[in-house]
């Protein structure tokens, strides 16, 4: 492996892993890491299957340009991925180890969220040379504005709700529209106020149901006989009588989630007696083309890691800050969640949804 504070430039043996839960724009950064891989630095690339599984089992693929074309605006990940914690598995991270080591990796790129970046940094401290490139829908990534994936599934979000707009007045309802955020509130305030949607119920901010119901019905008592709340999925109600989870946690200790749209419509038309119902979009906001924005980030993104490699920038992940690319501690990153910022929630929000 390259040693840090070498000032020799040289082709390099990279690595490259997609971790965590897919999402549109991961084709993107990894065409964008072997461009410049192969173009800029006639590095040779070694891309690995199903995230940090894929490195424990000696799984991977050879990726070059011609590899590569057509993926951009393809969704998911052509690698592959897992929700696979090396740090749960007996022997996890010496198999890490001597894989990198027999394939002779000089560099490893990870494309994940805390979880997946999580993992790095703790292979960084090993001595493995990493670098990282944040991506999730969730947007709760701390030490960057955006991640990859989040503008994507604001977008598909927005345009469901769009559209449960032109039902819920054609049938006199109210409608749920529970959307992914499992401790943030990004999806459902980005997408709710881009959808006007009626009510918007996040995890940073425990609601009255109460006072839902209160706010839907003088919206009905004053002629509007359609109202839509827009709830993540990790919403909570201030009561914490409303809290759903399901299913066993997976090796980070998340629990499966959802639940919360079904409660909420039904006791909604409880409380109210309008009649409500509910949509849960779920993995239909990971999937797909990525938007303009994500595909451009994505490249971005890529290629500043690569360049963090050939800099020999260890255990740094690349971050937009306004409309610069810069370098953070992968430390900085995982440390703590980015949850919705509470000034624009309660100075915009609220402004529109009571």
């Amino acid at each position: 492996m390259i040693e840090e504070g070498s000032e020799e430039v040289v082709a390099m043996r990279v690595g490259v892993l997609t971790g965590g839960g897919d999402c549109p724009g991961l084709n993107a950064a990894i065409r964008a890491v072997v461009r410049k891989c192969e173009v800029g630095f006639r590095d040779e690339v070694v891309g690995f299957l199903d995230g940090w599984r894929g490195v424990m089992e000696d799984s991977s693929i050879t990726l070059d340009v011609e590899r590569c074309r057509g993926i951009l605006p393809r969704g998911g990940t052509i690698l592959g991925t897992s929700r696979t914690n090396p740090y749960k598995i007996d022997g996890g991270e010496q198999a890490l180890l001597q894989t990198l080591e027999r394939r002779g990796i000089d560099a490893l790129v990870a494309i994940g969220g805390e979880d997946t970046l999580g993992v790095a940094n703790k292979l960084g401290a090993s001595g493995v040379p990493v670098v990282g490139i944040p991506k999730t829908i969730d947007n709760d990534l701390s030490a960057t504005d955006v991640t990859i994936g989040f503008d994507t599934a604001v977008q598909i979000a927005a345009e469901a709700i769009d559209r449960l707009h032109t039902t819920a007045e054609s049938h006199d309802r109210v409608i749920v529209c529970e959307v992914m955020g499992r401790h943030a509130g990004w999806i459902a305030t980005y997408a709710g106020i881009a959808g006007g949607a009626t009510v918007i119920l996040v995890p940073e901010e425990p609601f009255s149901l109460d006072s839902v119901c209160e706010y839907i019905r003088h919206r009905h008592a004053s002629g509007r006989y359609a109202s839509i709340v827009v709830a993540a999925e990790g919403a909570k109600p201030v009561e914490g009588s409303l809290s759903v989870a399901s299913g066993e946690p997976d090796q980070f200790g998340h629990e499966r989630l959802g639940g919360i749209g079904q409660t909420v419509a039904e006791e909604i038309e409880r409380r109210t007696g309008f009649e409500a119902r509910v949509t849960i979009l779920g993995h239909v906001q990971r999937g797909g083309t990525p938007s303009a924005f994500d595909r451009v980030l994505a490249t971005r993104f890529g290629t500043a890691a690569v360049d963090a490699v050939h800099d020999l920038a260890w255990r740094q992940m690349v971050a937009a800050h306004g409309p610069r690319i810069e370098r953070v501690p992968i430390d900085d990153a995982v440390s703590s969640l980015k949850t919705l910022d509470p000034e624009l929630f309660r100075s915009v929000a609220e402004v529109f949804f009571g």
